[in-house]
C-alpha cells in the first residue's frame, strides 16, 4: 500500500510539474488530491491522503478519516458525530448528512454522490451505490436533518441581552 501511495504521489507530482508554468506549485491551474485506501492480504487495510504535491498522510486512531474537495461544511458535522463504533448503515447517515450540508452551502458542488466501502478481510466492493437527485432515502435524509437543525435551534435559549 506505501508503494502504490508513493506513486501516485509522484505521478501527481510530476502531472503538475509538467502542466504547469510555475513548476511543480500546488497552486497552479491544475492540481488534485486523492483518497487511496485499500488491503493487501494478510496484511491490515491502510487509507491514505495525498495532496498535489504528491505529500501524503495515513489515517490513524487520531484521524480516523479524510474528507478531499469542499470540506468546510461537512466535515464539522462528522467531527462532531463520527465514533468509531458506528455501523456500516449509521456510517452511510452520517457522510449523507455531511455532503448534505455541503450541497446546501455551495452551488459548486452537486449531485450524484457515489459510495463504495470495502469491508476488512473480503477483498470485494461491499457497498457501491450511486446517489442522485432522486434517490429516496437521501431526500429523507436531508429533509430530517433540515428539521432537526430547526427544532434545536428553537430548542436553545434566546441571548438574554
Amino acid at each position: 500500500m506505501y508503494q502504490a501511495v508513493r506513486l501516485v504521489g509522484d505521478t501527481v507530482k510530476e502531472v503538475i510539474a509538467h502542466s504547469s508554468p510555475a513548476g511543480d506549485k500546488a497552486d497552479s491551474y491544475f492540481n488534485a488530491s486523492f483518497i487511496l485506501g485499500g488491503q493487501i492480504k494478510g496484511s491490515p487495510p491502510r487509507l491514505f491522503m495525498i495532496y498535489p504535491e504528491g505529500n501524503f498522510i495515513e489515517s490513524t486512531d487520531d484521524t480516523p478519516f479524510f474528507q478531499i474537495g469542499e470540506t468546510k461544511y461537512g466535515k464539522p458535522i462528522i467531527i462532531r458525530a463520527y465514533d468509531r463504533a458506528m455501523s456500516l448503515a449509521e456510517t452511510v447517515k452520517l457522510l449523507l448528512v455531511s455532503f448534505d450540508s455541503t450541497l446546501k452551502s455551495n452551488l459548486s458542488v452537486g449531485l450524484p454522490l457515489d459510495l463504495l466501502f470495502l469491508e476488512v478481510d473480503a477483498f470485494k466492493v461491499g457497498l457501491n451505490k450511486r446517489i442522485g437527485q432522486d434517490d429516496q432515502y437521501y431526500r429523507t435524509i436531508s429533509d430530517g436533518w433540515s428539521n432537526a437543525l430547526k427544532a434545536a435551534f428553537a430548542s436553545l435559549p434566546d441571548f438574554p441581552g
